[in-house]
């Protein structure tokens, strides 16, 4: 297997790596980080969730010099929250470097980020629109950028970003190294691809599956205020040898830890807000065996490579289905079997089902001692109010965009749904559906776009309230 120390990385940034808990390279940081350490551009086609970050991230650290007040590197994401993501994770390599990482995007007060330039920012990490803004008010200048990366790209292009994606691009030096990141390459990306990168290499891997056949899933209906007991409960009955518990937020993280440690568990908690002192022990008390529970956040797992955990217990639903993939990932490991326990509340119904659909199998009620052989998932079948308002296929079209798509469990189907119940419309009425990670896009006859928008703005689907507003055209 290849590690982090075949990849040419300097030892500060493998320290980094130890202290984040990261083992082995995906196959993407694998393939990526070599030639970008060569100075070399990159395309690479690869999903959220495959390691991207890093194998961008971690070149940037090896190439920043903090010693340099000017901005040397330069992400740019589609969304808020990827763009709160990607810093977040940079950061996190970036600690023993001593380069700062600043966050710059929309929706937030521009003079904080204006402040936090001026005091000094080595790599910024931005959404187009406000990285835009802030050139314009001369508070971000790249004359000193040689290091630009283009985080999914492709939906830039279905925000309609690309033409400003260019105008920063024309802003940086010739000689600067370019990255460009995408799950797609649809010919305006191709293009973007042969007018700004220098005889890029291609890198190209396929999402990692979760092969469900190692591992056993189970739910457990629960009630919010008795989920620490029937927890006690299942670790009771299970008997794990070593097991991962993740928790939501690190608040969570450590009452349950004490109240676990109060029970006479032996545990441990990780989590970003422990030292890196604190957070080293830990890992090497799991790693090595002393400690058979431990009690996580999704960021302090993050990379966790211990082939011996034979449990994980879902104690908070994973934001998302990748995630939960992610988590379960931590068991099962090198041909040994393992099992997952998802602990469900009343209303978090739509969320499991999601989780259900990504996986590909309905996850059995837990009992104790029992095995189980998944059977393949069917859909529950849906509920349709019925349509008053049709319309006859000629007229123009508005393009809408929604706040939600694959990372949340958002089909095609949950969409047209939304629309023709909320906005009482036809299906037929209903075009153009596209679902992306964390983006997708409708178009609705241009007469009623506003209204429609206004009807279904603040709906649910699938357990998450989407937010719906007129596409950038």
């Amino acid at each position: 297997m290849t590690a982090f120390a075949d990849l040419g990385l300097s030892d500060s940034t493998l320290q980094a790596l130890q202290d984040v808990g990261y083992e082995q390279p995906s196959p993407i940081q694998e393939q990526a980080i070599p030639p970008m350490l060569e100075g070399r551009d990159i395309i690479g086609q690869a999903q959220t969730g495959s390691g991207k970050t890093a194998a961008f991230g971690l070149p940037i650290i090896e190439y920043v010099d903090p010693s340099e007040p000017d901005v040397q590197a330069l992400v740019l994401t589609p969304t808020r929250e990827l763009c709160i993501q990607v810093t977040q994770a940079i950061r996190a390599y970036a600690q023993r470097r001593g380069a700062d990482v600043v966050a710059v995007f929309g929706g937030a007060p521009i003079r904080t980020q204006q402040a936090q330039l001026k005091a000094g920012g080595h790599i910024v990490v931005g959404t187009v629109g406000r990285v835009l803004d802030l050139i314009n008010r001369r508070s971000l200048a790249l004359e000193s950028c040689r290091f630009v990366v283009l985080d999914e790209a492709d939906e830039m292009l279905d925000l309609g970003f690309l033409e400003d994606v260019e105008k920063i691009l024309r802003l940086t030096p010739n000689s600067r190294q370019t990255a460009l990141f995408s799950a797609t390459m649809p010919p305006p990306i191709r293009k973007l691809a042969d007018n700004y990168l220098y005889d890029p290499v291609l890198v190209k891997v396929q999402n990692a599956t979760l092969t469900v056949d190692s591992v056993e899933q189970f739910q457990v209906d629960v009630k919010s205020g008795d989920k620490a007991e029937k927890l006690i409960e299942v670790l009771a009955a299970e008997k794990p040898d070593q097991a991962i518990v993740f928790a939501r937020t690190k608040i969570g993280t450590d009452r349950l830890y004490k109240k676990m440690k109060d029970k006479g568990f032996n545990c441990k908690a990780l989590h970003g807000d422990m030292t890196q002192g604190s957070r080293d022990g830990v890992m090497l008390g799991f790693k090595g065996g002393r400690v058979p529970i431990l009690v996580a956040t999704d960021v302090a797992a993050r990379g966790l490579d211990i082939s011996t955990v034979t449990h994980v217990v879902n104690y908070d639903v994973p934001r998302s289905p990748d995630v939960y993939v992610h988590r379960i990932g931590r068991t099962g490991r090198v041909g040994r079997s393992g099992r997952a326990i998802t602990f469900v509340e009343p209303k978090q119904e739509q969320e499991l089902e999601a989780i259900e659909r990504h996986v590909g199998i309905k996850i059995s009620t837990w009992q104790p001692g029992v095995h189980v052989s998944p059977p393949t998932i069917t859909e529950k079948p849906r509920r349709h109010t019925k349509p008053h308002l049709k319309h006859n296929g000629d007229e123009p079209y508005t393009k809408l965009i929604v706040s939600g798509g694959h990372a949340a469990g958002i089909e095609v189907s949950d969409l047209v749904h939304a629309v023709t119940s909320a906005a009482s419309v036809d299906g037929e009425c209903v075009r153009n559906v596209k679902v992306l990670e964390h983006f997708a896009f409708l178009s609705v006859p241009a007469d009623d776009a506003e209204r429609i928008t206004a009807a279904v703005d603040g709906e649910r689907v699938r357990g998450r309230r989407i937010r719906v507003e007129a596409a950038k055209v």
